[in-house]
């Protein structure tokens, strides 16, 4: 019944704009048949044929759709751009997507080919495999897509040209430009991107930049993001003695790399898990009107919580949403020795920990990183940027190798921003619910350019479900989504700004 109930008010948001159901119906069958044709060419941006590849075929979907095309050489991999200019007078939207996709590992998926798209359904909380037969009866949207970049970032770059078809069907003179922009190496932090936005400023010129990345909120409402957070990393290692030795003849001796790189890392923050380092949080402050903001996410807590399985969250912030607007510092990986059956009785040679910053619009990133540069000195180690030499492990009893990589910047546009005003009454307007607002979402997409070269407002319209799996195994994309973003862009693209 509940599936029935969303599968009406769907179709039913779509009358007066896609005509009928059986436009809708037709129009999701298609999206589905021609995103397994693209998932099924591999796209990881470590193997440069793979992205000639997509290439190709996005070339000849795009012109299908009467769009003008171009490969953007970089410096890195090529940038692909579509656009369909009908008015010079009429105001310009700049899309941006991605079509490379993260490596998969075979063996942790739950399907032989992680690049043919499966087809399942939910049975007692295992996902089972359909034939695609099934599609020919009924279209049930809580079935789902697996495969990988069916939603990050593939699917919505379907969507969207099976909108444009339906646009088309239907006679709808757009009051829109539309530019179209995807990236090839956004999994790989898209360093070759602010150059190439430099180098084409008039072809990618535009009023404002929607980005398609991302899960909508977790209550599933319609969503509207005006920011995102930055990255950049460090790569911090530890030495002990120049090999592995024996723990037996040298533990209780040979300094353990391991606890050096604990203690380090334990001095950088409290137990509630804030940053100490000073200055971390410098040039931060919550307004009350940012507070009630943030405050109308509706957040659920305790649905948070079991799904990570903790009791106790970290406290930088107050609550989720709070806790967002901060830098945030994050070991994202240890490496030391060996363990499992592997495990030996050594003391390790080396401890490495690769550390993750999130920025926001008030932090810069090589002055965080400074910050915990600064930091590391002041616990009393000499710091090279590659391997010590005999003579510096020799004259020095606190040595660390730290290695930076580079810096991806944050975004966020002002909530009052009339183009995001008018994004947030047509998503509000087309499923007749409040939008959740978010001011500043977690993950990373590389937009600054974008918003420094073009001086342009960006917004973040995610499309797809929040419980897709994106970057892991299983990855996914639910039936019910696919609906749902060919209607967010039908009705973007037909909705005139007043």
């Amino acid at each position: 019944m509940k599936t029935k109930l969303i599968l009406l008010f769907v179709i039913t948001s779509f009358i007066g704009k896609a005509q009928n159901s059986v436009q809708l119906k037709s129009s999701l069958i298609n999206t589905i048949e021609e995103l397994k044709e693209f998932v099924a060419i591999p796209n990881d941006a470590l193997n440069p044929a793979d992205i000639q590849k997509n290439l190709l075929w996005l070339t000849k979907k795009f012109k299908h759709r009467g769009f003008q095309t171009k490969v953007i050489t970089t410096e890195g991999l090529p940038l692909f751009f579509a656009s369909l200019i009908t008015d010079a007078q009429k105001p310009t939207i700049l899309f941006y997507m991605h079509f490379d996709g993260q490596s998969v590992d075979v063996s942790k998926w739950n399907q032989e080919n992680p690049y043919k798209i499966a087809l399942k359904e939910n049975v007692d909380n295992q996902w089972t495999q359909l034939d695609w037969n099934a599609l020919e009866n009924t279209i049930d949207y809580n079935w789902r897509l697996f495969g990988r970049s069916t939603a990050d970032d593939k699917g919505p770059i379907v969507m969207f040209l099976n909108a444009i078809d339906l646009l088309h069907k239907n006679n709808v003179k757009m009051p829109f430009n539309i530019k179209v922009i995807l990236d090839s190496e956004e999994e790989k932090s898209s360093k070759p991107l602010p150059k190439a936005v430099r180098d084409n400023f008039e072809l990618l010129a535009a009023n404002f930049l929607v980005i398609n990345d991302g899960p909508v909120h977790h209550s599933k409402k319609p969503t509207l993001i005006f920011g995102c957070r930055g990255i950049t990393t460090l790569s911090i290692t530890t030495y002990g003695p120049l090999k592995p030795q024996h723990s037996g003849h040298f533990g209780n001796y040979a300094p353990n790399p391991v606890f050096k790189l604990a203690h380090l890392l334990s001095s950088m923050k409290d137990k509630n898990g804030k940053v100490i380092i000073p200055g971390y949080y410098n040039g931060i402050s919550i307004d009350s009107a940012t507070q009630k903001i943030l405050k109308s996410v509706p957040d659920d807590i305790a649905t948070i919580h079991k799904t990570l399985a903790i009791k106790t969250p970290e406290t930088v912030g107050r609550f989720y949403q709070e806790s967002l607007q901060y830098p945030s510092l994050n070991v994202r990986g240890i490496s030391a020795g060996w363990v499992g059956k592997q495990a030996r009785t050594i003391v390790p040679d080396k401890a490495i920990a690769e550390i993750d910053l999130r920025l926001v619009p008030e932090t810069n990133g090589d002055y965080l990183k400074s910050l915990v540069k600064k930091h590391i000195k002041n616990q009393g180690y000499y710091i090279t940027s590659k391997e010590p030499t005999l003579e510096e492990r020799t004259s020095y009893s606190n040595i660390v190798t730290i290695k930076e990589g580079s810096v991806t910047n944050p975004f966020r546009t002002p909530l009052d921003n009339k183009y995001g005003i008018w994004i947030s009454h047509v998503l509000s307007d087309t499923f007749n619910e409040d939008v959740v607002k978010i001011r500043i979402m977690g993950g990373t997409v590389p937009i600054s350019p974008f918003i420094n070269t073009l001086k342009i407002p960006a917004f973040i319209v995610p499309l797809v479900n929040p419980d897709n799996n994106q970057h892991s195994p299983n990855e996914n994309l639910k039936i019910g989504q696919i609906a749902y973003g060919i209607n967010v862009y039908y009705n973007l693209l037909s909705t005139p700004i007043n």
